[in-house]
C-alpha cells in the first residue's frame, strides 16, 4: 500500500512508528512530565531557603541544571510537543502553586530570589526549546 499524501501537496505528520516504540516514548515522556512537576515543587520548597540573613539560591540552581535537561530528553523522545508540554509543565507549576499555593499561600514571593528561580528556569528551557525546534526543521529539510 501506498502513502499518496505527499503528492497532494501537503504536509501531514509522519505516519505513527511501530506500536512498541510508540507506547515506550510515551511512557518516557510520561516518566519526565512527572519528574517535571515533582522537580517544581520542590525548587518552590526550598525557594526560600537561607543561610542565617544570606538567601541561598539552590533552587535557582536546581531549575538552572534540570529544566533544560528534561526539556532537551523530551524533544529527544516526542519531538518539539514533548519538549513544549514538559517547559509549560514546569511554567504552570511553578506559577500556579507558586502564586495561588495551597491554602491561599504564595510560595513564590516578589523578590530577588522569586525572579532567578523564574529566570534560570525559562530561559535556559526556551533556549533548548529553540534548539529542539531547530533540530527539527533542519531535520525535516
Amino acid at each position: 500500500m501506498t502513502d499518496d499524501r505527499t503528492a497532494t501537496g501537503t504536509a501531514l505528520a509522519p505516519l505513527p512508528a511501530e506500536p512498541r516504540e510508540q507506547t515506550g516514548a510515551i511512557s518516557v515522556l510520561a516518566v519526565l512530565l512527572v519528574d517535571t512537576v515533582l522537580l517544581a515543587v520542590l525548587e518552590l520548597c526550598f525557594l526560600t531557603l537561607y543561610w542565617g540573613a544570606v538567601p541561598i539560591p539552590l533552587s535557582a540552581l536546581l531549575g538552572l541544571v534540570t529544566t533544560p535537561w528534561l526539556v532537551r530528553n523530551a524533544g529527544a523522545v516526542a519531538g518539539v510537543p514533548g519538549a513544549g508540554l514538559v517547559l509549560g509543565a514546569w511554567a504552570v507549576v511553578i506559577f500556579g502553586i507558586g502564586l495561588a499555593g495551597p491554602g491561599g499561600d504564595v510560595l513564590l514571593p516578589l523578590d530577588l530570589l522569586s525572579m532567578a528561580q523564574v529566570m534560570a528556569g525559562l530561559l535556559p528551557g526556551a533556549f533548548v526549546l529553540g534548539r529542539v525546534i531547530r533540530n527539527e526543521r533542519a531535520g525535516s529539510d
